[in-house]
């Protein structure tokens, strides 16, 4: 993986991210200075979770069949951005739109406020929330960011002027579901985008529910039946504080295990 990370000190650098024995080999395009080194060496064990212990979910994983490929997998981790900020907007431009559409949008945002790489004018980094607060509404619009412009707007200029610390918030010790009630307090974050966000600092009690959940706990667990956040939540709830990780890599198409057989029976009994 390759991408631009930008210094504290507002430089950007260009990093390659490779797999190596058991770890991440992190290859820089320009010479790094050792603190340059350690500062990026932290970001990208941050963006690969690296620091995460798995195996409690694992030992439960291990008893379900559709869910016994996560340890040999390593499946767990969700790969996140350098900074809390920058998922932020990504998730915001997550609704209501097609991934292309996300994309674009994202793509839109960085050409237009990115730090340019000097070896490279062409490849940005992600823009900082001050940049992003600089700007107005109208200039938003023109990128495509439609009904979420004044909710951006308002994000960048709130971290901007210090009503957000979401630098606080990655590193917060307080209890899952107060978390949660911050990530609410942000300008254009649901409970889809709240829950999208917890799973990202490594919290996994609330699942993300959107059209796809919708429809793969309805054919998988209801016959079709229409369903909704509470029968959704009610078929992963004994995976407790990894009820998320339960279904985000359950085994929906059944090709690798059997069929769902006591799970589809209770709920079919609850609903």
């Amino acid at each position: 993986m390759e991408r631009c990370v930008r210094y504290a000190s507002g430089a950007v650098v260009l990093v390659t991210c490779a797999h190596h024995d058991d770890g991440l080999l992190i290859s820089a395009h320009d010479e790094l200075a050792s603190y340059a080194q350690d500062e990026i060496a932290h970001c990208v064990a941050w963006m690969f979770n690296l620091d995460a212990d798995y195996s409690a979910f694992y030992a439960l994983a291990d008893q379900e069949p559709r869910l016994a490929h996560c340890r040999p997998a390593g499946h767990g981790r969700l790969l996140r951005s350098p900074s809390l900020f920058e998922d932020v907007v990504k998730v915001m431009a997550t609704t209501n739109i097609q991934w292309s559409g996300t994309k674009r949008l994202v793509l839109r945002l960085v050409e237009a406020f990115g730090a340019a790489y000097a070896e490279a004018e062409d490849v940005c980094a992600f823009p900082h929330a001050q940049t992003i607060a600089a700007t107005d509404e109208a200039t938003l619009r023109r990128l495509g960011w439609g009904y979420r412009s004044p909710y951006l707007l308002r994000l960048a200029r709130g971290v901007a002027e210090g009503v957000y610390d979401l630098d606080g918030l990655r590193q917060s010790p307080m209890p899952t579901p107060a978390l949660r009630n911050e990530l609410l307090k942000l300008p254009g974050i649901g409970p889809y985008g709240a829950a999208t966000l917890l799973g990202l600092l490594g919290r996994h009690d609330f699942i993300g529910v959107d059209t796809e959940a919708v429809s793969a706990v309805s054919k998988a667990f209801y016959h079709g039946r229409p369903v909704g956040e509470k029968e959704i939540l009610a078929v992963f709830e004994r995976w407790g504080e990894y009820k998320a990780l339960a279904y985000w890599f359950w085994d929906w198409s059944g090709v690798q295990h059997a069929p769902i057989t006591v799970w589809e029976g209770q709920q079919t009994e609850k609903a």
